[in-house]
């Protein structure tokens, strides 16, 4: 039975609050969420404030605090070693946000810039060339630099009794907190996960980082889920993985069941935290390589289902040489499973991803490959092929559309060269979705509604170093920069035949997009035939087929 929880109550006026924040003496654990909150979060802060409503009270762990260089915000401080800091159990968005939006240095952030309009009587986004009834938060929140302002502006002074009212509300407006003090930091770390947070609740991922944090001292040594999304990023140009996806893998690769209850996680005594962590980046490592160099899906962006990846990374947790043939197969099962998509198991995603899991039995690679390719089943009487009328970049249509376009190693108009992975990679840096490098040829005021949507009205340009026009003009008329052979393997490499280039330079757009499009149809087509290889036999590796010896008497 762990001891009791010292509590005490009390309120800070948000003035307290926040030179407290800007002062280093409140520190955000590292179990702690990451700040979440947009504009209008705070925006809805600040006018309850002002209106005097209540807006939660926050939970504050009493205990010593290291020398540090603070990230709060867009706020970069150094903090002093304190014998007593006040560290934010929950509040971090509230308090994050206070010191932020008042704050001189960080209130240009665009998360944080906000203004009060005295006429209007209301918070307000700054405006270049505002009236100057229009006040940044950090100067009507700074008594010194309102007079100034006001100073300066001498046409408004009949709004300066307004403006000190609305000052001392947000200075004075009083918080309620409880401050706690316990030697033991998993007591909070159960505190944490059981209240929820003003605004936003937490995501699963974040309920499993706070309740395996481990210890404050060593949380600068341990992998968490961000530093696992970095690793695969930086290793393999894949894009960043979501927290949500992360957590995903690390449970997977332990147990089929990713829904299961995560607080007890790892409370049966045997492998610990940092294991499973090392061991699902690896597997997470082994599985991106296998998209990229397998399966020709070189980038996040253009993953059609990410639950694949989840099972995949079970399976290379469990095998992680697979023999060429097996890879060979889970090539096949991975096109398979994405051309059906997981609509063929009850529960969606979260069925397909429990069910391929407990195909994937440690120690036996070649029977687990035959489980999934089973659990696919055999051809639909419909071969399944995305619509290609319609293209939205985050569709798994749409990513398997794209797939089959990488795979014709699409060329820069302009100098014939085919784009690299890590240009494609730059291109779509920070992005889910492949939409930067996504282009509409014709216009879309040029084309009916059934037609402006289409995947032939789209082109696949990692790097733009040219206008789209102009893109697609090359295309269409001919590419002077290069030899006339390689001037057809670009246009190839788009999908522009010498009649689409025709009818899209002659004006004929209606007409270039319908031919165009039975072009993708057949491309996106041909490209899951290779993959999927339906109508294959699934023959495992030669060494796991059993061949009786021959009798003594010669028989078989």
């Amino acid at each position: 039975m762990q001891g009791d929880v010292s509590r005490s109550a009390s309120t800070f006026e948000v003035k307290d609050l926040v030179e407290m924040a800007w002062q280093g003496k409140i520190r955000v654990p590292h179990f702690q969420r990451s700040f979440r909150w947009k504009l209008a979060d705070a925006e809805k802060l600040f006018d309850s404030i002002v209106r005097n409503y209540p807006i939660g009270s926050l939970l504050l762990w009493a205990r010593p605090a290291p020398a540090a260089e603070l990230h709060l915000g867009a706020l970069r401080l150094d903090a002093p070693e304190l014998p007593e800091a006040l560290w934010v159990v929950d509040g971090q968005q509230r308090i994050t946000s206070m010191a932020n939006v008042l704050s001189p240095e960080a209130g240009n952030d665009p998360r944080f810039a906000l203004a009060y309009d005295l006429s209007a009587d209301r918070f307000v986004r700054p405006r270049e060339n505002a009236d100057p009834t229009v006040l940044p938060l950090p100067v009507l929140y700074d008594p010194q630099r309102l007079m100034k302002w006001f100073w300066d502006h001498p046409e408004i002074k009949d709004h300066f009794d307004r403006a000190s009212a609305i000052t001392d509300k947000i200075r004075t407006y009083a918080v309620p907190a409880y401050l706690v003090k316990h030697s033991d930091e998993r007591v909070l770390q159960d505190i944490f996960d059981r209240m929820n947070n003003y605004g936003k609740r937490l995501t699963k991922a974040e309920v499993f980082s706070a309740l395996n944090a481990g210890e404050e001292s060593a949380a600068g040594e341990k992998l968490d889920f961000a530093l696992i999304a970095s690793h695969v990023d930086e290793d393999r140009q894949f894009g960043e993985l979501d927290e949500g996806t992360v957590l995903q893998a690390v449970l997977a690769r332990r147990d089929p069941d990713i829904q299961r209850e995560v607080r007890v996680e790892f409370t049966d005594g045997g492998e610990d935290r940092d294991t499973a962590y090392r061991a699902a980046e690896n597997a997470l490592l082994r599985a991106v390589a296998f998209l990229q160099l397998e399966a020709q899906v070189p980038h996040l962006a253009l993953l059609p289902y990410r639950y694949l990846l989840i099972v995949l990374t079970r399976f290379f947790a469990h095998h992680p040489e697979p023999a060429a043939q097996n890879v060979k197969l889970l090539r096949r099962w991975f096109w398979r499973a994405a051309a059906v998509g997981p609509g063929i198991f009850p529960g969606g995603t979260t069925g397909a991803t429990r069910i391929y899991g407990q195909k994937i039995v440690p120690g036996q690679e070649s029977s687990s490959v035959q489980a999934l390719l089973d659990a696919v089943g055999p051809e639909p009487a419909d071969s399944p092929v995305p619509d290609v009328r319609t293209f939205r970049a985050n569709s798994a249509a749409a990513k398997i559309v794209l797939c089959s376009w990488w795979a014709l190693e699409p060329r820069d108009p302009i100098t014939g060269e085919p784009f690299s992975s890590a240009e494609l990679a730059e291109s779509l840096t920070g992005q889910w979705t492949a939409s930067d490098a996504i282009h509409k040829i014709v216009t879309t005021d040029r084309l009916d509604a059934g037609r402006r949507n289409s995947a032939a009205n789209r082109l696949f340009l990692p790097v733009l170093r040219q206008d789209v026009a102009e893109a697609s003009a090359s295309l269409s008329g001919g590419v002077t920069a290069v030899s006339e052979d390689l001037r057809e393997r670009v246009r190839e490499s788009h999908l522009f035949s010498p009649k689409t280039a025709d009818l899209l330079r002659s004006g004929r757009v209606s007409d270039f997009v319908d031919v165009r499009q039975q072009l993708v149809y057949d491309t996106v087509w041909s490209f899951l035939r290779q993959r999927c290889e339906w109508g294959f036999e699934d023959t495992p590796p030669l060494s796991e087929l059993v061949i009786e010896d021959e009798d003594d008497d010669g028989s078989y």
